[in-house]
């Protein structure tokens, strides 16, 4: 365990880290009212690593996750993805590094209902202009459990089904970053473990970077590494951890 934020955390060869952060805060509000939700933090994710941000409620973890995807803009600090900064780049140039380098998988599903849980997975690449692999899409979503839900529209699928569709289609299209916020959340334990085996297998045999945030620590001991934040800080780093050592400093840290 370490207290020390992580600052250096190189691909092959020297590349720079998928995602980095240097100096970064973020307030919300002025004045008596501001909020500081993350204060001066550097962190660095490298190429294929799996890493889980945790920490009690209000410690900044969303927030930072956010920050580090590009849907929140710094207070101050920079943001860097595979080396390029994108604090003060243009809105169509983080929409295009969103849509071609990142993949989401947040709480709300966000599935076109009009659209089978086929077509929803498809569609980030259908809307890029690409050519969708069909065997690469059926072979996800027979991990996942949901090859033979492919043909259904959202409202015939189970929450939990749906939300594995959402994880579909952030992988599809082999993106260099997946942020996931709290993807377990409405999964059965078995599910769950599928899912988090699947982020797994994206960071270990795919080289994608995994930063995922959670409250859960049967969920976080799948990660190569954990942060934990208090006060929008890195209070603490755990690597290759299990259970038993994430619940024990979240509780030392109130969490």
């Amino acid at each position: 365990m370490t207290t020390a934020a992580p600052t250096t955390a190189t691909g092959p060869a020297g590349a720079p880290p998928a995602v980095a952060c240097r100096g970064l805060e973020k307030v919300f509000g002025q004045g008596d009212a501001s909020v500081q939700a993350v204060a001066g933090l550097d962190a660095a994710f490298a190429t294929g690593e799996f890493t889980a941000i945790m920490g009690p409620s209000g410690s900044g973890k969303s927030t930072l996750m956010h920050l580090l995807a590009g849907l929140e803009t710094p207070s101050a600090g920079d943001i860097a993805i595979e080396g390029r900064s994108i604090v003060g780049m243009r809105d169509r140039d983080l929409t295009l590094l969103r849509r071609d380098r990142l993949g989401f998988i947040f709480q709300s599903f966000n599935l076109v209902p009009t659209l089978t849980a086929r077509q929803n997975i498809a569609l980030p690449i259908r809307l890029a202009g690409g050519r969708v692999d069909e065997g690469e899409l059926e072979m996800l979503a027979s991990r996942l459990g949901i090859l033979d839900r492919l043909e259904h529209l959202p409202h015939e699928l189970s929450g939990g089904q749906q939300q594995r569709v959402a994880v579909a289609r952030a992988l599809i299209t082999r993106p260099a970053v997946v942020f996931a916020d709290e993807p377990t959340g409405a999964l059965d334990l078995r599910t769950g473990r599928e899912l988090l085996g699947s982020l797994q297998n994206a960071a270990r045999q795919r080289q994608q970077t995994i930063i995922m945030v959670t409250h859960d620590p049967a969920a976080a001991a799948y990660a190569d590494r954990v942060l934990i934040l208090v006060d929008g800080r890195i209070a603490h780093e755990l690597r290759d951890t299990d259970y038993e050592a994430i619940a024990a400093t979240m509780a030392e840290v109130g969490a």
